[in-house]
């Protein structure tokens, strides 16, 4: 006798090889083609098409046509947070592929990367981490709440607070880091500073990859604003 749902279809898709590769790019938050991800996963066209298909279909990405070209993307933050948790989950068993041991991509993407579309690795365990210090914080009925000290202190970074908050997502919730394996800022909260650190000049995304680049400028500035109450001036670009 069964109770609850059955979790082997889910697991079968996502455990093939070549669905796999094409979820872990689509990681980096950008929508891609079929052509795209058969490249970046090793197989046809045909192949991958067939591949996309299925993960459509159980609702693990989403597809929009725009001209002759068909994007595929994550469906949603929840699939987005099951992958990491996974991949945090392969990490702690050692079974992360060789070239990401020890390629010379794998330090940048602990310290920095894109999960879907907020911040992770080090520097997100950090933000969340200090944060949480400050009293950013709560716990209400529904679970994780910004606090008005953490209004007021996301709000001098120039995030829009209104609009986080008539969000249909979570304005606050945590990711488990694969790296870290500490929780890093999710939800709405962690899309807009990720958007917001782009706009300042702060950081940058890695063509074709998931990391997300900070300079030493950069870092510092996101520390600064971090342990101050006035966070400093953008940088011009």
């Amino acid at each position: 006798m069964r109770d609850g749902p059955n979790i082997t279809t889910i697991a079968a898709l996502i455990g093939d090889q070549a669905r796999a590769q094409a979820l872990t790019l689509l990681m980096a938050g950008r929508a891609l083609t079929a052509t795209e991800l058969a490249d970046a996963a090793g197989v046809t066209r045909q192949t991958i098409s067939t591949h996309l298909a299925k993960l459509v279909d159980a609702g693990l990405l989403v597809v929009q046509a725009q001209g002759r070209h068909r994007y595929f993307s994550i469906a949603d933050a929840d699939v987005a947070a099951l992958l990491e948790t996974l991949m945090g989950m392969a990490f702690g068993a050692g079974t992360l592929p060789l070239h990401l041991k020890l390629g010379p991509s794998a330090p940048a993407l602990r310290k920095a990367r894109v999960c879907y579309d907020h911040l992770a690795g080090e520097l997100g365990v950090v933000l969340h981490d200090r944060l949480a210090a400050r009293g950013a914080f709560g716990f209400g009925a529904d679970g994780m709440v910004l606090t008005t000290a953490g209004a007021s202190l996301i709000g001098q970074l120039g995030v829009d607070i209104p609009a986080l908050t008539r969000s249909r997502r979570p304005v606050c919730r945590t990711c488990l880091d694969w790296s870290e394996r500490r929780h890093h800022l999710a939800g709405a909260l962690g899309s807009a500073l990720l958007d917001r650190f782009e706009q300042l000049g702060w950081a940058r995304r890695v063509t074709g990859s998931r990391v997300m680049a900070f300079d030493a400028q950069g870092e510092i500035a996101l520390r600064g604003w971090l342990d101050q109450v006035s966070p400093p001036p953008a940088r011009p670009c």
